[in-house]
């Protein structure tokens, strides 16, 4: 009888993601800018930045090139950094009026909410709009965000669209990237499209100043602020819509050490997140029902039944007896590997963006990529729960940046 449930809750499963990728690429088909703004409220950039030497200059060259037609100031928040951080930020704050270098003051606990909490106490305007320091935004991407920010009714904001700059270094940029372009295609677009649900994705995510005040600003102790911020938002009823023409460009980790370091620091993100919604009713009243939901399916009980369906492959490839159902558990497994092919298959179209050698790897990223979320959900469950244990704040990590060489693609 377990293992019927747990078939016809992966069925359920595969229809849900199915359901969410149509509507994605609905979306996106029929997606249509606003018109211009009479008036273009003042914004605030802020970007944390800890010991981000290698790539600030190239961020900061991007964040001047910015169109924006209202009052825009650039700040560059140095999280006590130790190497030459400093000294690029304060070069361009000397040639650029709009770029401001701002020493953050030392504190607990470390990581980017304490940063960005910092930025919005010594700033002042309309809104506020976060960019990791590894960004590179197009030009327009900003403005897009505000006009759609201010034109739906109940905004909070607005959220964009974050493109891998370096996708072509290596196979696990390439994968990163295309796991990045069916985020914004599903858990993006598509839940957009379905239930008026978007969420902020860490950066190119544009917040109403206000708003954030009244809810009290970052949780300084959340690793996955965004995704915090997010149920929040939802719960008091506001909106995050979703901007697929703005675009930043972010370069992702180029080895898999980093890799695996930086997604267990979102993995325990959202552990904490998982752990909260628990002890908070309304983290599942109304739409944030589906927000709660995603969480407890991506973080938990997805990833375990990729396991279920990865023991089911091997014991039927040795021959193994397998237990008996009414439908074949193979199939269970050849379709949840359809299903993941063809929500990748479907982010290369909708982007533009097929090419041979993608299509050569999204044939066997369940098979490579995927699997590594299960190390990666052990992994941040034993640091969660050890950190919990001892009563200790989970350290923050920051990922290592390489140096950029135009990898734009």
């Amino acid at each position: 009888k377990l293992l019927v449930l747990i078939m016809i809750f992966f069925w359920l499963l595969l229809m849900y993601y199915s359901l969410v990728t149509f509507s994605g690429l609905w979306y996106r088909i029929r997606y249509k800018a606003p018109d211009p703004l009479k008036h273009y409220p003042s914004v605030a950039l802020l970007i944390p930045a800890h010991n981000e030497g290698v790539v600030i200059g190239d961020t900061l060259a991007a964040m001047a090139r910015l169109d924006y037609p209202g009052q825009l100031d650039i700040y560059s928040l140095d999280d006590q950094s130790k190497d030459d951080t400093a000294s690029i930020a304060k070069s361009f704050s000397k040639v650029f009026s709009r770029i401001h270098y701002i020493p953050v003051p030392n504190g607990a606990p470390k990581g980017k909410s304490r940063v960005l909490n910092y930025g919005l106490s010594i700033s002042s305007s309309d809104y506020f709009i976060v960019y990791d320091a590894d960004n590179q935004p197009e030009p327009g991407a900003l403005r897009k965000l505000v006009e759609v920010a201010e034109t739906v009714p109940d905004a909070a904001g607005a959220v964009g669209y974050v493109k891998t700059m370096n996708a072509h270094k290596n196979a696990l940029t390439r994968m990163i990237g295309l796991e990045f372009q069916v985020f914004q295609l599903l858990m993006q677009c598509g839940r957009w499209a379905l239930f008026k649900l978007g969420s902020l994705a860490g950066t190119n995510m544009l917040l109403r100043r206000s708003i954030l005040e009244e809810l009290g600003g970052y949780d300084v102790y959340a690793l996955a602020e965004d995704a915090e911020l997010t149920i929040r938002l939802t719960v008091a009823g506001l909106k995050l819509p979703v901007v697929p023409n703005s675009w930043t460009w972010e370069q992702e980790p180029e080895q898999l050490s980093v890799f695996i370091r930086q997604r267990t620091r979102w993995l325990t993100g959202n552990l904490y997140l998982l752990e909260k919604s628990f002890h908070e009713f309304s983290f599942w009243k109304g739409k944030t029902f589906v927000l709660s939901l995603q969480h407890l399916l991506t973080y938990l009980l997805f990833v375990l039944l990729l396991l279920f369906s990865d023991v089911f492959f091997i014991m039927s490839l040795l021959g193994l007896e397998l237990p008996h159902i009414a439908a074949p558990l193979l199939m269970l497994w050849f379709m949840s590997y359809i299903i993941y092919t063809a929500q990748l298959l479907s982010a290369i179209v909708i982007d533009r963006n097929v090419s041979f050698i993608n299509v050569m790897f999204i044939l066997i990223m369940y098979f490579t990529y995927a699997q590594i979320f299960l190390l990666l959900l052990i992994r941040s469950s034993y640091s969660y729960i050890v950190n919990r244990v001892k009563g200790q704040t989970i350290a923050w990590d920051k990922t290592t940046r390489f140096q950029q060489k135009g990898d734009q693609q």
